[in-house]
């Protein structure tokens, strides 16, 4: 990834997550983590991680965050009340980022000492012979064994694994999300008295 992209990017996912704790607007902080997660989606594009700077775009930036302004608006909280901070919320708020900034620091200086992780390539071999656990018609088989450049089809390979290892517990997680989100609608609506009438 260029520096400049690098530093574009991660200069908007730090100022949308500054913003949404900012913020008194709920709106506007919402927006904020928008502009937080598009930078995170580029971050991830530049490291090569297609799939899930997409889904970062698509599910995150897209679908979660209006489902957050839906609910931000249903609840109406745009009227803040001055919030009373406990002794212990204090010295929490103040002791874990502290404890990130020392996991950071530590980070940084393994990295400035050259004891950098080691990333194996898969090379043009081990795609072939990866390639023969998959049907010869599968888009799968198709980029693993192309003759100009083979390529590991990544989001093929995350349905793939999803929909042959994981089927089951997908159809759980989406019925949960279905009953969850009937919970919410019936919930959410109001109760509306009926007037009286004469009979």
């Amino acid at each position: 990834m260029a520096s400049f992209a690098f530093y574009l990017f991660a200069l908007l996912a730090v100022a949308g997550g500054g913003l949404l704790v900012t913020l008194r607007n709920p709106v506007s902080s919402a927006l904020a983590m928008v502009l937080s997660f598009v930078g995170l989606a580029g971050l991830f594009i530049g490291l090569n991680a297609y799939f899930v700077g997409i889904v970062q775009i698509l599910v995150y930036a897209g679908a979660i965050m209006v489902l957050f302004i839906f609910i931000i608006m249903l609840l109406d909280l745009n009227d803040e009340k001055p919030a009373k901070f406990k002794l212990s919320t204090v010295l929490a708020g103040i002791v874990i980022p502290l404890l990130l900034l020392v996991q950071i620091l530590g980070v940084i200086q393994s990295g400035l000492h050259g004891e950098e992780a080691e990333f194996t390539k898969i090379d043009e071999e081990t795609m072939k012979v990866s390639a023969k656990e998959f049907p010869k018609e599968s888009a799968i088989y198709k980029s693993l064994t192309h003759e100009k450049s083979p390529k590991l089809p990544d989001t093929n390979l995350i349905g793939h694994t999803i929909f042959k290892s994981y089927n089951f517990p997908l159809q759980v997680m989406g019925a949960l999300l279905l009953v969850a989100t009937i919970g919410v609608v019936v919930l959410s609506k109001r109760s509306h008295k009926k007037a009286p009438t004469d009979s």
